[in-house]
């Protein structure tokens, strides 16, 4: 008699319950019970609630500051590991601390290494991601990482809008790389802005390299946390001529006073995914899902068949 592959077991961290239940549902499995005690001081104690023995499982969930998320997610892998949980692929739409993926200067922390080797301790032996502040921390880790793209997602929304004269943006030069890969796919003009940060999260300048006069712009990035430098290029970019502005951005972090700053640019639309949960019902800001995306290349992780069809670019 053939031997079946036991269906996994899948759960999700407290702030990634709504995005866990859609991966669920994608998937075709119900969400794992998982229990939370909490202390009075703050301490928290997860417990798996059913069974996890020999089992391949996916711990769902974001680690966007603050720590208690991780921290969420090292205790839930910590816990399977002990309760024999065959394989524990930990599934972290959003990687958070990757801002800090070297030394800028003397006497910092590289904080995306640190957390990499944090979850490889706790005992994940697999991970699954979407759009790395930097592809290089893909490096960090010795267990097999399944970095993912939204571009699937993002790519047919854009091409749905069927824009004149689309040109993709870049807001600073280290997203030169992915404007170009989407404005190969796009077959459209690229720009790029240049910026000088006198601190984080504060832009002292801001220039543009290229036209956009009579084009609609989309700015392409990797995350948008106060939207500083989003709105600030949406709003030189109508000055010089452009038709609109829109910004696509994987990861909605949405810090301080970011959707203000936002209803008050010139950006006609901010597309974002819902790797980290957000307000509800924002006009300027429309949320494609990615749970489709990360049940399918789960689904093909525990059945051992190729995810290459996933990475667009």
């Amino acid at each position: 008699m053939a031997y079946q592959v036991p269906e996994p077991k899948i759960f999700a961290c407290t702030q990634s319950t709504a995005l866990g239940e859609k991966i669920a549902a994608a998937y075709g499995a119900n969400l794992g019970n998982v229990l939370f005690s909490r202390y009075s001081d703050g301490e928290f104690q997860p417990s798996f609630e059913e069974s996890i023995r020999g089992a391949r499982i996916f711990l769902i969930g974001s680690t966007n500051p603050g720590p208690e998320n991780l921290m969420e997610m090292l205790l839930m892998i910590d816990a399977a590991k002990r309760a024999s949980a065959r394989h524990i692929t930990a599934v972290l739409p959003y990687f958070g601390w990757a801002r800090q993926d070297r030394k800028d200067k003397p006497r910092v922390p590289i904080a995306a290494k640190l957390v990499a080797k944090m979850l490889e301790t706790a005992g994940a032996t697999r991970i699954i991601t979407m759009d790395l502040h930097a592809d290089q921390i893909q490096g960090f880790f010795e267990k097999p990482v399944d970095h993912l793209f939204a571009s699937t997602l993002f790519l047919p929304y854009l091409k749905e809008l069927k824009l004149d004269n689309l040109c993709i943006a870049s807001p600073d030069m280290g997203g030169s790389k992915r404007a170009y890969a989407y404005s190969k796919a796009l077959q459209s003009d690229v720009v790029i802005c240049y910026k000088q940060r006198a601190k984080a999260n504060k832009i002292s300048h801001m220039e543009l390299i290229g036209d956009v006069t009579g084009k609609n712009v989309v700015l392409v990035d990797d995350m948008v946390d106060t939207a500083g430098t989003l709105t600030k290029a949406a709003d030189l970019m109508m000055e010089r001529g452009a038709l609109s502005v829109r910004a696509i951005t994987t990861h909605g972090l949405l810090s301080g006073n970011a959707y203000e700053r936002i209803e008050k640019s010139k950006l006609q639309e901010l597309i974002i995914t819902d790797s980290i949960p957000t307000r509800d019902n924002h006009p300027k800001i429309k949320v494609l899902s990615c749970a489709n995306l990360f049940a399918d290349v789960m689904h093909r992780v525990h059945h051992n068949t190729s995810i290459s069809s996933k990475f667009i670019m």
